[in-house]
């Protein structure tokens, strides 16, 4: 009998034996950082924003304060980059298209935050319009990365899920927001 009957193994690469640990260390870092860079990048399209026309938009009453974004995000992108490095570090035959599906979410997740904050002002509710259609792309492209992430790594693609929820409740804000500015 099989130990996991119906559970796919993980086929390990030719290059399967483990990075050295400065080579693991810097490559956490370079995943935090590109996750950080893409935040940074994200704050600056909103920071004039955030305190200009959002202050006066009509927001979901569920909306959080705005202290609250900062945190859950840092939370959300720590998490992304430690999934991301514990897929990577596997060598696997499945690393590359898991580390596909994570670029592209992640390019998702850059081109949100200006859009909806960024191009309000220019483009009005068409730019709320727009942002929820990226939002909702960024949401099937993170489950898209769990899905490949879970086989590789059980742990990275647990650390994906609060990323869905909290897209999915962020989604709500979005619709709220296209529907009633």
């Amino acid at each position: 009998m099989e130990p996991n009957p119906g559970h796919q193994t993980v086929q390990e690469t030719p290059q399967s034996r483990p990075y050295r640990t400065g080579v693991r260390v810097a490559a956490l870092g370079g995943f935090l950082a590109a996750s950080f860079l893409v935040a940074a990048l994200g704050g600056t399209a909103s920071a004039n924003n955030v305190d200009g026309w959002y202050t006066t938009a009509d927001k979901a009453p569920w909306t959080p304060p705005n202290f609250v974004f900062g945190p859950v995000w840092t939370v959300l992108y720590t998490a992304m980059a430690v999934a991301a490095w514990l897929v990577w570090r596997r060598r696997t035959d499945r690393t590359r298209p898991a580390m596909v599906a994570y670029a592209v979410q992640l390019v998702l997740n850059l081109a949100w935050t200006p859009m909806f904050f960024g191009l309000y002002p220019a483009l009005g509710s068409a730019a709320l319009w727009l942002a929820l259609v990226i939002i909702v792309a960024l949401i099937a492209a993170v489950v898209v990365t769990v899905l490949y992430f879970g086989p590789v790594s059980r742990t990275a693609g647990l650390l994906l899920l609060p990323y869905v929820a909290w897209l999915v409740y962020a989604s709500t804000l979005n619709a709220w927001a296209a529907f009633n500015n």
